[in-house]
C-alpha cells in the first residue's frame, strides 16, 4: 500500500496539493491540528480562559463520583456530557472566580504543608504508612501525574484557606444571639388528641352498587404494569474459581517481594525559618543552633523558632516519609541524616531548614503467612478473570448469532435462569440494573426478539438476556381486584367521616369547649405537652411542625388546629401557651454550642453572599 501511495503522489497535481497542504501549516501551524487546545477555549472569566480539555476533565470527576456514589444501580442516562456540562461549567466559573480571589489576596500554601497532606492521606498508605507505589498507581488510575495532582491540591487548600477566611471574618452580635434564641429556643404547651381512621372503617360495608361505579370510575388504578418474563445467562468470577497450588504461591509470594520494593520510613521534624524584610534568617539560625548545642530539646526550640504554623505545635513533627512527601532537596537530606543528628541549614522555596530524623523505620517484607491468603485471592482471581473473560468472548459469539440462549449455554455448559414479571420500575434483584433493564425493554431485544449483548456489570459479573414473554398492560376483572376496591371504599369514605368529626372538634372548640372536655366526651386519649421546643424528638414531625406554625393564643383563647396524617388519622392540637427562648437559660456548655451554631451558620450565608458579589463583578463570557 505504501509503495502505491508513493507513485501516486509523483504526479504534478498530487505535488502541487501537497504544496498547499505545507503553505497551510507554515500559515496556520500545525498545532492547531494536532494539540485539541488553541484557540477553542468555552468561557472567558475576567480574562481568564477556560478549555474544553478543562471542562471533560471536570465532566471525568463528576461521572467517576456519581458511578460510585450510586454503584450497581446507576442509569448510564445520568452520565451523558450534555445533561453534566451545565453544572460542571459553572463550577469551573465560580473555581476559576475563587482562585482569584485567593491570588488577589496573595494567599500561598508551601510545598512541606502539601507534602504533609499528601503523606496523611490514607489511598495513598499501605500498613499506615505512605506508600510511593501506591501513590503513583491510584494517580496514574485517576488520570493524574504527580505534578497535576499536587497543583490541584495546592488550589484545594487555597480555597479552603480563603473559603474559611471568609466565613471567620463573619460573628453573631449580642442583639443577633438575643433575637435568634427568642425564635429557636421557643418552648410551647399544648394539648392534642387523635381522631383514629379505624373508628370509621367498620360503619357500614359498601353496596355492590358502590363497588361497581368505584370499578368503573377507577380502572387505570386496577391495570397491570406491562412486564417481561426473560432468560438469561449469567456469569461471575466466582464462577471460574479453582484451588490454588502451593508452588504458585511460593513464587508469587517472591515476584511480590521483588515488586513492592519495601520502602524505609523516616519519621522527620524541621525548623523553618522564613525569609521576610525586618529579620536576619540567619541570625534566627544561629540562635536555634546554639540553643540546640547548649542541650535544648529540638522540640522545645522548634516551638520557639519554627515560622511553620502547621507543626510549631507539634515540636516541629512533620509526620513519616518514604522519599515522596517533602522536596527533593530536603528528600535528600532526610535519606542521608543518621537518627538524632540536626542537619546544617537547608534552602528550600520554603524558607531555611533545620532538619531532625526523629525515627527511621527499615523496611521489611511481612512473611509467607502473612501474606498466603492475599496472595492465594489474588492468583484465583487472576486465574479466574482469564477464563472468565475467555468464556465471555465466546458467548458474544455464540449468543450473538442464536435464536435464543439455550444452545450458547450447552456449548458453554451453563444454565439457563429466568426471572418473570421484570417491569420497567423493577427495583429488587439482578433486574433492578439500569443497564440491564434497558437492554431488556430495547426494541431490537423486545420487538426484534434477538438476544441482548453480553452486559458487563460491576464486580466483573456478565449477562446476557433475552424476552421469553411480554406481558401486555390490561385492566384486571372485577372479580380478581374485588377485594382491593371494597378496601379502598372503606378507607375513602372512613378518611372523610374523621375530616367531618376533626372539623366538628374545631367547631366546638371555637364555641367555647376545651379539647379535654371534647375528647373526654367522645372518648380520645388527651395528650399534654409541656415546655416543648423545636428539637423535640417525642412528638412526630407532622404534630410539631404545626404546632410551631400556630399563631401565639390570644388572651382567653387557645389557638387550634388539625392535621392529617399519613395514616388517615386526625390529630387536633390546642395551643395553650407560648415563652420565648433565653440565651442566659442554656447551661455554659449549650451556650457555647448555640454560638457555633449561629456562627457556622453565618459563616455559610456570607460565604454564598461572598461567591455571589465576586460572579456579580465579575467580566464571564460563555464561547
Amino acid at each position: 500500500m505504501l509503495q502505491d501511495i508513493r507513485q501516486h503522489t509523483q504526479g504534478t497535481a498530487a505535488k502541487i496539493i501537497i504544496g498547499i497542504i505545507v503553505i497551510s501549516f507554515a500559515f496556520f501551524g500545525i498545532q492547531s491540528i494536532l494539540v485539541s487546545g488553541g484557540d477553542n477555549e468555552i468561557a472567558d472569566v475576567n480574562g481568564e480562559l477556560i478549555y474544553p480539555q478543562q471542562l471533560q476533565q471536570a465532566l471525568d470527576t463528576q461521572k467517576r463520583r456519581l458511578i460510585s456514589m450510586m454503584g450497581d444501580q446507576f442509569d448510564p442516562a445520568m452520565l451523558d456530557d450534555e445533561r453534566l456540562a451545565p453544572q460542571a461549567l459553572e463550577s469551573l466559573i465560580n473555581r476559576a472566580l475563587l482562585m482569584q480571589s485567593a491570588q488577589a489576596l496573595k494567599l500561598v500554601i508551601s510545598e512541606i504543608d502539601i507534602g504533609a497532606v499528601v503523606g496523611g492521606m490514607q489511598q495513598f498508605q499501605v500498613g499506615g504508612r505512605f506508600s510511593p507505589d501506591v501513590y503513583k498507581s491510584v494517580l496514574s488510575s485517576a488520570g493524574y501525574t504527580p505534578s497535576s495532582f499536587k497543583q490541584g491540591l495546592r488550589e484545594d487548600m487555597l480555597l479552603s484557606q480563603l473559603r474559611s477566611g471568609v466565613a471567620g471574618s463573619e460573628f453573631v452580635t449580642s442583639s443577633e444571639l438575643e433575637l435568634n434564641s427568642q425564635v429557636i429556643l421557643e418552648q410551647r404547651d399544648l394539648n392534642f388528641f387523635t381522631i383514629p381512621l379505624e373508628k370509621f372503617t367498620s360503619i357500614s360495608p359498601p353496596t355492590d352498587a358502590d363497588i361497581n361505579a368505584y370499578y368503573l370510575d377507577h380502572q387505570e388504578a386496577f391495570r397491570t404494569l406491562e412486564s417481561l418474563d426473560l432468560d438469561y445467562l449469567e456469569l461471575t468470577l466466582d464462577d471460574y474459581r479453582k484451588p490454588v497450588s502451593e508452588a504458585a504461591i511460593l513464587g508469587a509470594y517472591e515476584q511480590a517481594k521483588q515488586d513492592l520494593q519495601y520502602q524505609t520510613q523516616n519519621r522527620v521534624s524541621h525548623i523553618l525559618f522564613e525569609t521576610d524584610e525586618d529579620s536576619s534568617v540567619q541570625q534566627r539560625v544561629a540562635s536555634a543552633q546554639e540553643k540546640l548545642a547548649a542541650g535544648m530539646a529540638f522540640a522545645d526550640v522548634a516551638k520557639q523558632f519554627s515560622d511553620d504554623i502547621g507543626s510549631v505545635d507539634k515540636g516541629g513533627d512533620l509526620g513519616y516519609t518514604s522519599g515522596e512527601a517533602f522536596p527533593d532537596e530536603m528528600e535528600v537530606v532526610v535519606a542521608e541524616l543518621e537518627p538524632g543528628v540536626v542537619s546544617n541549614p537547608l534552602e528550600t522555596d520554603a524558607g531555611t531548614h533545620l532538619i531532625l530524623v526523629t525515627e527511621r523505620k527499615q523496611a521489611e517484607a511481612p512473611s509467607l503467612e502473612d501474606m498466603r491468603s492475599a496472595l492465594e485471592n489474588t492468583i484465583q482471581e487472576d486465574d479466574a478473570r482469564e477464563t472468565l473473560l475467555l468464556t465471555v468472548e465466546s458467548l458474544r459469539d455464540l449468543s450473538f448469532n442464536a435464536e435464543d440462549l439455550r444452545n450458547p449455554a450447552k456449548e458453554l455448559n451453563l444454565s439457563v435462569e429466568q426471572a418473570d414479571v421484570v417491569s420497567r420500575s423493577q427495583a429488587e434483584g439482578l433486574f433492578s440494573n439500569p443497564s440491564l433493564l434497558t437492554a431488556a425493554f430495547s426494541d431490537d431485544v423486545l420487538l426484534a426478539g434477538n438476544n441482548s449483548e453480553v452486559i458487563e456489570l460491576a464486580g466483573s459479573n456478565f449477562v446476557v438476556l433475552s424476552v421469553r414473554k411480554h406481558n401486555i398492560p390490561e385492566i384486571k376483572a372485577l372479580s380478581a381486584v374485588r377485594e382491593q376496591v371494597v378496601a379502598a371504599l372503606v378507607e375513602e369514605t372512613a378518611r372523610l367521616a374523621v375530616l367531618s368529626e376533626a372539623n366538628h372538634a374545631l367547631q366546638e372548640m371555637h364555641d367555647g369547649l376545651t379539647a379535654d372536655k371534647f375528647a373526654d366526651a367522645q372518648q380520645y386519649e388527651l395528650k399534654v405537652e409541656l415546655g416543648i421546643d423545636r428539637g423535640n424528638t417525642l412528638l412526630s414531625p407532622e404534630i410539631l411542625g404545626r404546632t410551631f406554625q400556630l399563631p401565639l393564643p390570644t388572651a382567653g383563647a387557645a389557638s387550634i388546629d388539625f392535621i392529617s396524617m399519613p395514616n388517615g388519622d386526625a390529630v387536633v392540637i390546642e395551643l395553650l401557651s407560648v415563652t420565648a427562648g433565653e440565651f442566659k437559660s442554656l447551661p455554659t456548655q449549650e451556650q457555647a454550642q448555640f454560638q457555633q451554631l449561629l456562627a457556622t451558620e453565618a459563616g455559610r450565608l456570607i460565604d454564598i453572599e461572598y461567591q455571589r458579589g465576586l460572579r456579580e463583578r465579575a467580566k464571564i463570557s460563555i464561547l
